[in-house]
């Protein structure tokens, strides 16, 4: 028996044809689906629901609803707010030294610097991290 398909919002559709090619291209492959379709959904359950886009894609509610409810400003742009940020630096006074590690869409970064503030090596990593 064919489960039935939810009528689709016509704003809907193009992530419904994103996500159906996708799946088409890996049957029986068990992958994490990527990023920029975790974005797409997660714009779409802004605009339809987190349950409805769930279940029309054939997402996790709880993850599709976190995604959903996170900063709007950073998946408008393009980007993927980050999962960890650790920052690391000496309390000792004196010279601090600081150790950011990046990893996301565009590989991996390490900055390790000394004699500086945390907040500014923040501001220069996104400088260099950013894509324009």
């Amino acid at each position: 028996m064919k489960r039935e398909q939810p009528d689709i919002p016509h704003g809907m559709r193009k992530i419904v044809g994103r996500f159906k090619r996708w799946r088409n291209k890996h049957p029986g492959v068990r992958l994490p689906i990527p990023t920029h379709l975790w974005i797409a959904a997660a714009e779409a359950a802004r605009e339809n629901g987190v349950g409805r886009t769930a279940q029309i894609l054939g997402l996790e509610y709880g993850k599709l609803k976190r995604l959903a409810e996170s900063s709007t400003a950073a998946t408008k742009a393009g980007t993927v707010p980050p999962t960890f940020v650790e920052l690391i630096g000496s309390q000792a006074g004196g010279l601090s030294e600081c150790l950011i590690e990046l990893e996301g869409p565009h590989g991996k970064m390490r900055i390790q610097w000394k004699g500086t503030t945390a907040p500014d090596l923040a501001g220069l990593s996104r400088a260099l991290w950013v894509r324009t």
